[in-house]
């Protein structure tokens, strides 16, 4: 072999390492480029109900569109893949990799799912994001859900929610016993204590149920759902806020195993989407609920009415109770109890001398 013979074999071969080498470190990307992974999403709601189903949808398209199509979710309405309570079940068993609703629906599984949606005279939507993302409560949350497989994220809350709609005023604690009504929740439970004939109903249900005397009182979310849902078709008082729902908690929530198994970009994509999502939520209902404030009680016959002192008070030492017995459920519910109780004490606090002072001043200039 001559040496101008060798040089050119020593370039074609170093030429076809170089091939080679240049294909191996580009093969992983052209991978992940092609990659596609779909998710099943059942929601806890019918789709495209104001706040929560259309909300669902912004968590699943987002998720699409920062993945590049990589990950892309489909969702079902509440019964279109499941029954609107077995979304955790589904996303449980893998069914499905990824849900949409809100603790207290799976509370059968441990009752200290409650303090993650919220519970009576509990904590703002402010409050109960603080509580989780830098209280503790995250990983309180993780260990609850942690032996059915699932990851939970905060998506979000309603704000302050509605008492509820009733067929007549409600002026002492005799006037609730016998109403039959749809309430979830831990309120659900207080409400039981004090008489009321309580009866869970997913929220596709309520209006049919009212309508059909099944129920005669219900609470299902605020003005803007209520309004949308048509309750005040059937019965006239409407009381506001509720006591058992101050700033309640929606829930995206994966199955570990579906989740573990994505590189690490999609897992961030995932829970930011989730965190985004919860801002978003907010947003849309605040705005919107203030919307419809008015053009709700402008329907006819409409009566607003907030609850008596003594009905408060009633229902607050009943709640108390009904959280110190979960407390009492155990070690995990205990822990988290104290938490919630601890943090709940420091936001109420700070809220008299802030917020609570703010809207009160807001009122005496506006004249409201």
């Amino acid at each position: 072999m001559t040496e101008r013979t060798f040089e050119l074999n020593r370039r074609r071969l170093l030429g076809a390492a170089g091939i080679g080498a240049a294909g191996a470190l580009a093969a992983p990307a052209v991978v992940r480029a092609q990659e596609k992974i779909e998710w099943k999403m059942p929601i806890a709601w019918p789709k495209n109900t104001p706040g929560v189903g259309v909300n669902a949808q912004r968590v699943a398209d987002m998720i699409g569109v920062m993945s590049d199509g990589r990950l892309t979710v489909k969702l079902f309405g509440a019964g279109e893949l499941v029954p609107p309570f077995e979304v955790f079940d589904a996303v449980s068993s893998g069914a499905a990799e990824i849900g949409h609703g809100t603790s207290y629906f799976w509370q059968g599984k441990n009752p200290v799912f409650h303090f993650f949606t919220g519970v009576p005279f509990g904590l703002t939507a402010q409050e109960h994001a603080g509580w989780l993302y830098y209280g503790g409560a995250q990983a309180l949350w993780e260990r609850a859900y942690e032996p059915f497989g699932v990851l939970p994220f905060y998506a979000g809350s309603s704000g302050p929610q509605a008492g509820g709609w009733f067929g007549k005023e409600i002026n002492t604690l005799d006037d609730l016993k016998g109403f039959k009504m749809r309430i979830a929740g831990l309120g659900g439970e207080v409400m039981r204590r004090l008489g009321v004939s309580v009866v869970l109903l997913p929220p596709g249900e309520i209006f049919a149920a009212l309508q059909g005397g099944t129920i005669d009182a219900a609470e299902w979310i605020g003005p803007w759902n209520d309004l949308a849902f048509g309750l005040y078709k059937v019965v006239k008082y409407y009381y506001m806020p509720a006591f058992h729902e101050t700033g309640p908690a929606l829930e995206v929530i994966v199955n570990r195993s579906a989740y573990d198994a994505l590189p690490d970009d999609l897992k961030e994509i995932v829970k930011r989407a989730a965190m985004a999502s919860a801002m978003e939520t907010y947003a849309d209902f605040a705005y919107h609920n203030a919307e419809a404030f008015g053009p709700i009680l402008e329907k006819e016959g409409v009566e607003l009415r907030t609850w008596p002192d003594e009905i408060v008070m009633a229902l607050g030492a009943e709640s108390e109770k009904v959280l110190a017995e979960i407390g009492d459920a155990n070690p995990l519910a205990k822990e988290t109890y104290e938490s919630f109780v601890g943090f709940r004490k420091k936001a109420s606090d700070y809220a008299k001398a802030s917020e609570q002072r703010m809207l009160d001043m807001r009122s005496l200039v506006l004249g409201s």
